[in-house]
């Protein structure tokens, strides 16, 4: 299905924060809690910082990890198993985005996330020719929240997994029962692919990283589990600062403070110490230290808080690291650790809660990345796109507000504007002339001729707000068509990439992810349309 694309600046469509639009803006007050802002020219510098500290057996753990990981599948996809040659090399270099383990990929987000990636690879390569980038997907299996990632909507129906859940990674998740309470619910038109990835696979993890690689792998996009044991070695170093010192809270509410005073609300909360403990029963608890300030953490085991001291933690950490688990403010640094990493690929939440992170990076001596917002878009099929040249809108007038548009529609078909306005001066002034009359003549009278001035112009109000009706009856047609067509590009008055499935769109329009390979500007920072012709 053809398309054609256009740009328009994110701050035009309404439908993103002040951070967000102040970065893209390069505002001063932002510039203290980033490293290097998003172009081409700065990864030159971003390069030589990586590769200055990342070192040679990092490199060699994450191949051997990822060698691992791939091993489930004898005949990768031929781009997949040349990044995995590349990334053994010392020039090559990752530009990573994360997300969580949504069943069928979840919203249209996700899918924007790893084109971004994608891109920006590609683009880099031109650039930075010596060099050679991979687009990484970096899976969010050690996430416990089940309940957020547990459905997904197409076509205005929502699927839902009713899953046994333990309350712990969700990427160890057996499939039990997701066949029959959800796939097998599926529209007929769904893809193979996407069953297959679910039938042949063990859990969670496994199958949405075979859907990863059905979808991207002939782009040779890698994805990353990092919750295997030979990956958490990398993390002992992180434990035992956290553990000792909880350096990680510190930096954090330091920058909160900062945030707030420059006019900025703190995306996620910290916690004094960041980091879960994996139960023998696959329950991700939280380490909460003894409020009392004794040498003590508590750790739920078997549903029992008991209380660890420091020094039992520290052994347990180097001889098991993979019992430990970074929450949100400690997951970056364990990536950045990992890999050989450039830019980080997120949504606007996302670059708000990095920017609580550069001195969590700081204190724990791992090189900040570049933050860079992913891709957004808008797509309009060619139906919609007929309704809109109807109505006389443009793809980018859509965006506005619905009594604006309303009132352009109106104007284009001809409608009355109703304003009583002059009359309602009019008659304000002529009250007024006989409210000074009775000042004169008997002042009592004042708060009389108020009233009556009051109920006047309320009279007036009413009738004009009739008229407007019986003006707006003429093309109720019409504007209940806008009305229609509004919802439909943005459900719930949010962005269609919030909610909508892929779905929803590939399986009218197979070519649908090289479409926005083709039109996605990472760099440009800037609104995607994407129109059927």
């Amino acid at each position: 299905m053809p398309t054609t694309c256009s740009t328009l600046p994110y701050a035009e469509t309404g439908a993103f924060s002040g951070l967000l639009t102040d970065y893209l803006a390069e505002k001063p007050t932002l510039a203290p809690f980033y490293h290097r802002f998003p172009t081409l020219e700065n990864i030159a510098a971003q390069i030589e910082e990586k590769q200055a500290r990342y070192t040679p057996e990092a490199r060699k753990r994450l191949v051997a990890a990822l060698r691992d990981q791939y091993g489930f599948a004898p005949e990768p996809e031929p781009a997949i198993e040349n990044n995995l040659l590349l990334l053994a090399e010392p020039t090559t270099f990752t530009v990573t985005t994360g997300h969580q383990l949504n069943l069928l990929t979840g919203p249209l987000y996700f899918i924007y996330k790893i084109v971004s990636a994608i891109k920006l690879s590609r683009q880099l390569k031109e650039k930075y020719p010596q060099y050679d980038f991979v687009p990484v997907y970096w899976m969010a299996t050690e996430d416990h929240d089940f309940a957020e990632i547990n459905h997904f909507s197409l076509f205005g129906k929502t699927y839902s997994w009713d899953a046994a859940n333990t309350g712990g990674p969700v990427g160890r998740l057996p499939l039990d029962g997701l066949a029959e309470q959800l796939l097998s619910q599926l529209p007929p038109e769904v893809p193979a692919a996407f069953h297959k990835a679910y039938a042949e696979s063990k859990n969670l993890a496994q199958a949405t990283r075979k859907l990863a690689d059905a979808l991207f792998g002939e782009f040779g996009l890698v994805t990353l589990d990092a919750d295997r044991p030979a990956l958490k070695q990398a993390l002992v170093p992180v434990l035992e600062k956290e553990i000792r010192e909880q350096v990680s809270n510190a930096a954090v509410q330091a920058t909160n403070a900062r945030l707030t005073a420059a006019g900025y609300k703190p995306q996620v909360y910290s916690r004094p110490i960041n980091l879960f403990y994996i139960t023998d029963e696959g329950k991700r608890e939280r380490l909460e230290p003894d409020a009392g300030g004794a040498d003590c953490v508590e750790v739920t085991i078997r549903n029992t808080a008991t209380c660890h001291s420091q020094a039992e933690l520290l052994a347990l950490a180097k001889a098991h690291p993979e019992q430990f688990s970074p929450n949100v403010v400690l997951r970056p640094v364990y990536q950045e650790i990992l890999l050989p990493n450039l830019v980080y690929i997120g949504g606007g939440a996302e670059v708000a809660y990095w920017f609580q992170l550069k001195d969590v990076f700081a204190a724990f001596g791992v090189p900040y990345p570049i933050v860079l917002p992913r891709n957004s878009a808008e797509y309009i099929s060619r139906a919609n796109a007929g309704k809109l040249k109807k109505l006389g809108l443009t793809t980018h007038e859509i965006f506005r507000p619905l009594p604006e548009l309303k009132k352009q529609v109106g104007a284009a078909l001809g409608q009355e504007e109703i304003s009583l306005k002059e009359q309602q001066q009019a008659l304000a002034a002529a009250f007024q002339q006989v409210q000074d009359l009775a000042q004169r003549l008997d002042p009592t009278l004042v708060k009389t001729v108020a009233a009556e001035a009051q109920k006047a112009a309320g009279g007036l109000m009413g009738l004009e707000k009739r008229l407007s009706k019986a003006a707006e009856a003429k093309h109720e047609t019409a504007y209940a068509q806008l009305a229609a067509l509004k919802d439909k590009l943005f459900p719930g008055g949010g962005l269609q990439e919030r909610s909508e499935n892929v779905l929803s769109i590939l399986i009218n329009n197979p070519g649908f992810i090289r479409q926005l390979i083709d039109a996605f500007e990472p760099l440009a920072l800037e609104f995607t349309v994407l129109s059927e012709e």
